[in-house]
């Protein structure tokens, strides 16, 4: 089997590495396109994946539109090359496109909810794999899962924590340091949307400066005060950051959702919801935010209580055990295609064997 995997994001490329890893160990031939958001060419290369990146993205709306026609033709001359028997992305229109194109099926991952990227490629997609807990309904091409995507990567089945990272981080192991992650906000969904000021950034970071080691992790380019912060590690080894930490608070759904399954005290802070972080609250593991104000009484509330900020263990497990490995579902999905579209559509029950 040829597959062609499309990313649009770092954490794609965990999304879909664990399932690319056991195809190719089964003889399956697996090539990723991607274009150049943060760091997903080094991503993989340090996986050792067959790849061709179409170089960077526009920020600007202009740019953006032409990118939508120069991406999806090379995405078009990729495929036609390439030949694969099946295409995955999350949420890709060139991906889409290009299967529409060369008459091979597109089966997108979804968990974003974001209608306007949905429209524009689900006319050209066989089905929309989503976690059940997304509250959007896409019509007859969905097939809803029980889990999120982040449980593809950082299910105990795939993940084991490194503690290799203090060295890495140049700190003790019994320090106590947190992340925080900002985002760019100049996404299409992000448009009118917000998260921290500049100012109760600094005044976030100076909360929490005297209480534990501050790191960093931005998609945009730090400002020269900020700099001394900015997280200094492989892109690769942000999990096993993320575990160790003792609070993550992040502007972007998916770092908040990692360290949410990783059993990290998390604050999810951001106009935009997204409801697999919502889910998490049911565990006690991520506090979510719409206004920032409201998000830094109660991370000063979490700080003053130190076992708010202990590993929330317990949590973890039952989130677990509630939830499927997404990896394993995927193989399955794609391994019996399109026998497995039925399969779910008459026995959802049927993934429960993922577990």
């Amino acid at each position: 089997m040829r597959v062609l995997i499309d990313i649009g994001h770092p954490a794609h490329v965990h999304l879909f590495k664990n399932f690319a890893f056991e195809l190719i160990k089964l003889g399956n031939e697996i090539l990723f396109t991607c274009r150049e958001k943060e760091f997903e060419n080094e991503l993989l290369t340090n996986f050792g994946f067959r790849f061709v990146s179409f170089g960077n993205k526009h920020t600007t709306l202009k740019g953006k539109i032409l990118d939508l026609f120069r991406f999806g033709f090379k995405e078009y001359l990729i495929g036609k090359k390439f030949r694969p028997d099946i295409i995955l992305s999350h949420g890709s229109i060139y991906a889409a496109i290009t299967g529409f194109l060369i008459n091979k099926p597109h089966i997108s991952l979804e968990d974003s909810g974001n209608m306007e990227q949905i429209l524009l490629y689900r006319l050209f997609t066989k089905a929309i794999v989503t976690p059940d807990v997304l509250k959007e309904k896409l019509g007859k091409k969905q097939i809803r899962y029980k889990s999120y995507h982040e449980l593809a990567y950082l299910h105990p089945n795939y993940f084991s924590p490194d503690s290799s990272i203090y060295n890495i981080l140049r700190i003790r192991e019994e320090e106590k340091y947190c992340i925080l992650r900002f985002v760019s906000w100049n996404a299409t969904h992000d448009e009118g949307q917000k998260g921290f000021s500049y100012e109760e950034k600094k005044v976030l970071i100076r909360l929490l400066s005297d209480k534990m080691r501050v790191f960093i992790t931005s998609e945009s380019k730090l400002s020269d005060d900020l700099k001394q912060y900015q997280i200094l590690i492989p892109p690769e080894r942000i999990h096993d950051a993320l575990y160790y930490a003792s609070i993550v608070i992040s502007e972007g759904a998916t770092i908040a959702s990692e360290s949410g399954v990783l059993g990290t005290t998390t604050f999810y802070v951001s106009s935009i919801r997204r409801s697999y972080c919502e889910d998490q609250e049911r565990f006690g593991l991520v506090y979510n935010f719409q206004e920032s104000k409201a998000a830094l009484v109660k991370i000063i509330e979490i700080l003053n209580d130190n076992n708010s900020l202990s590993k929330q263990s317990e949590a973890r497990k039952e989130l677990i055990t509630e939830k499927i490995d997404v990896t394993a579902f995927l193989i399955w999905f794609v391994k019996n295609w399109p026998e497995s579209i039925r399969i779910m559509k008459e026995n959802p029950e049927y993934q429960e064997r993922f577990k």
